[in-house]
């Protein structure tokens, strides 16, 4: 018997229609989701990549971020934990999230999201944000890592 689907909230490269959605195979949930807690989102510059976006793992700060819902299967989510450097010392770290969906009147639901812990920050060149949604205006100049 599979192992149920993994809910996973993506808010940048792994949206719909955006550099890294290739590698995104799981299944949308319908619905406008948005974290029930303010984070920061950054666009931040680093000498290995440009432009990148960065949820802070941070709950309380900066905006509600806006995003999409996957179901995702073990696999997928292995992949994605390669190209977001998950388990590395300066890559992001998985936790759950509460999100609210703008379709519907139901409780918050709970999804896991890719987060970068704040000490991370300092060895940026240059951060924008914090903003509400990762838009494909600010995706231009990111460069497109091989996992």
């Amino acid at each position: 018997m599979p192992a149920p689907p993994i809910r996973l909230f993506v808010y940048g490269t792994l949206k719909q229609g955006f550099p890294n959605h290739g590698i995104n195979t799981g299944r949308r949930l319908p619905g406008r989701f948005r974290t029930r807690l303010a984070y920061p989102l950054l666009v931040v510059r680093l000498p290995q990549e440009d432009r990148a976006p960065w949820l802070l793992d941070q709950p309380g700060q900066g905006l509600p971020v806006w995003g999409e819902v996957y179901e995702v299967d073990a696999a997928t989510l292995a992949a994605m934990d390669v190209l977001e450097e998950v388990g590395r010392p300066t890559g992001y770290v998985r936790r759950p999230v509460s999100l609210l969906d703008a379709d519907s009147a139901d409780e918050p639901c709970e999804a896991q999201a890719y987060l970068k812990p704040a000490d991370h920050l300092p060895q940026c060149l240059a951060t924008e944000g914090p903003f509400a949604e990762y838009t494909l205006d600010l995706a231009r100049g990111y460069w497109l890592r091989q996992g």
